[in-house]
């Protein structure tokens, strides 16, 4: 795992462009997926029925869109920790896409990239570029740029 790790949040304003990652990675069990069904109320089958899922589209059951948006959150603070901070919050997500699914027992793992930084609100607002990707897959399941505000 690689951590980007900076001294306060002004550094930020120096590193657009820079590629952070990747995580360590996670397992998706379905234990996770069957919490995350709970916590929502998504009990569609193809996240928590094995048995039917085993003749679905994707030969197994598979996490929620939203659960593997909602672990960008996990993953950030592996791929940037800024110092010296007071408080970071989260403000909100942009362009977010699913390209393709997290069958259950995948390993995921993410990369980054800060693709902007600028003063705002009496902190430093960054957009980082998060990819979740699956082990082995062609394509990223998840694909969101995450906006968090960095107070000193």
């Amino acid at each position: 795992m690689t951590t980007c790790i900076v001294d306060g949040p002004k550094d930020l304003l120096d590193l657009v462009g820079t590629k952070l990652g990747p995580s360590e990675p996670l397992v998706i069990e379905q234990d996770r997926i069957d919490q995350f069904a709970d916590a929502t109320g998504d009990h569609q089958w193809i996240h928590v029925d094995p048995e039917r899922a085993k003749d679905g589209p994707f030969g197994t059951t598979i996490a929620h869109g939203y659960l593997t948006l909602s672990l960008a959150n996990w993953f950030l603070p592996q791929l940037l920790q800024v110092n010296n901070v007071s408080m970071g919050v989260n403000y909100g997500a942009e362009t977010i896409r699913f390209p393709s699914t997290v069958p259950v027992n995948s390993t995921i793992r993410a990369t980054g990239e800060i693709v902007s930084a600028e003063e705002a609100k009496g902190g430093i607002k960054v957009v980082v570029r998060i990819a979740i990707t699956v082990e082995g897959a062609d394509r990223p399941a998840c694909l969101v740029d995450t906006i968090s505000i960095f107070y000193p």
